[in-house]
């Protein structure tokens, strides 16, 4: 203890000798900024072991202890290193700049929607345009608008710039390229007086109407080349421009059939092995055939087979609705919606049964 006592005694005697060349107003100063240290130290006892100045306690040091050389701040005690309390005056030089030379004009005004729209329409139909592209594009309209105010709008709604649009996706593709493409397939099943049963349909991308050429028991070669005459002869009397027929690699298929859609301009396109989504859309069909009428309808022989097909063939291209083509279906467009108050409250619909109930069709009745 007194050991203790003497070193404290020594180290107090220096401090009182560091003190004797300061001025009173040093002192002065001083003995506020250590008495506000306290002040902080005591309103965070307990609480944590790092010192946190909040930001008014961050101004009145800065403001108190700006007037003193650096000489002098580094010999105080403080909890903060100089530079912090320096850098504390500047942000409070900064804060004051800001609010003494805030510009008195209002900023650049909103661009009217009607031109984000059609900026943003511009884009999405075409997908190479950058916002340069598209800044003459609205100047060819008459649309006077800044450069920049076009990539800020396509900044704020989150677009990519061109490079990244120009990717184009199977989808993409393949609804641009649907008015060329066929697809067709054989289909099995089984009546019930146990026969094997093949069903050959073929369906039109862009339209999605389907055609059944037929149901066999033994599709020969002679059987599937008639079939693809069949639909040779349809095509060309319903003025199809198809280019490309996608099936798989069945041997049911024969080489005459690839010469015969040749001699109208119609090339056949193989899916690899085991790859059905190359052949997505005539596999979507035949989803929906063996779901809505083979599972659910007792089919006994070929001739009840071929009227079922034939009925669903009907119901498909003339009724049932398709997502792909908005709701509406491959002969049947969507009518238009009903405006009238009074025609939504007084409905009357009718529904005509096909297949002895299995399908059915809804009408507005007369």
């Amino acid at each position: 203890m007194l050991l203790r006592l003497a070193y404290l005694a020594v180290t107090n005697v220096f401090a009182a000798l560091r003190l004797l060349p300061l001025g009173d107003r040093d002192k002065d100063v001083e003995i506020l900024a250590l008495r506000h240290q306290i002040t902080v130290l005591e309103r965070q006892l307990g609480a944590d072991t790092r010192v946190r100045f909040a930001p008014e306690d961050r101004a009145f040091l800065a403001a108190l202890l700006s007037s003193l050389p650096r000489e002098v701040l580094c010999r105080l005690r403080l909890l903060v290193r100089p530079d912090t309390v320096l850098r504390w005056r500047r942000d409070l030089l900064k804060q004051r700049h800001a609010r003494t030379c805030r510009p008195k004009r209002p900023g650049r005004p909103p661009t009217v929607r009607s031109i984000r729209l059609l900026v943003l329409r511009l884009v999405r139909e075409n997908p190479s345009w950058g916002y340069r592209r598209v800044h003459g594009e609205l100047a060819t309209l008459g649309i006077k608008v800044a450069p920049s105010t076009v990539w800020e709008i396509l900044k704020q709604e989150g677009i990519d710039p061109s490079p990244d649009r120009m990717s184009v996706t199977w989808a993409d593709f393949l609804r641009s390229q649907a008015d060329a493409l066929l697809a067709c397939d054989f289909i099995e099943t089984i009546t019930l007086n146990g026969q094997c049963q093949y069903i050959l349909a073929v369906i039109e991308y862009a339209s999605r109407r389907i055609r059944v050429l037929g149901t066999t028991a033994n599709p020969t070669a002679a059987w599937v080349t008639q079939a693809i005459r069949n639909l040779v002869m349809d095509l060309e009397e319903a003025g199809c421009r198809a280019r490309f027929l996608i099936h798989d690699r069945d041997g049911k298929f024969p080489a005459p059939t690839e010469e015969l859609l040749a001699d109208i301009g119609i090339q056949t396109v193989l899916t690899s092995i085991r790859m059905p989504r190359m052949n997505a859309v005539m596999e979507r069909w035949v989803q929906s055939c063996r779901r809505e009428l083979l599972d659910r309808c007792l089919l006994w022989n070929e001739r009840h087979l071929r009227n079922a097909l034939r009925e669903y063939e009907e119901f498909y291209n003339r009724h049932r609705a398709h997502q792909a083509l908005d709701q509406a279906a491959p002969l049947r467009a969507v009518p238009d919606p009903i405006t009238d108050p009074a025609g939504i409250v007084d409905l009357k619909v009718r529904r005509r049964d096909r297949l002895g109930g299995v399908l059915h069709e809804y009408s507005h009745a007369a």
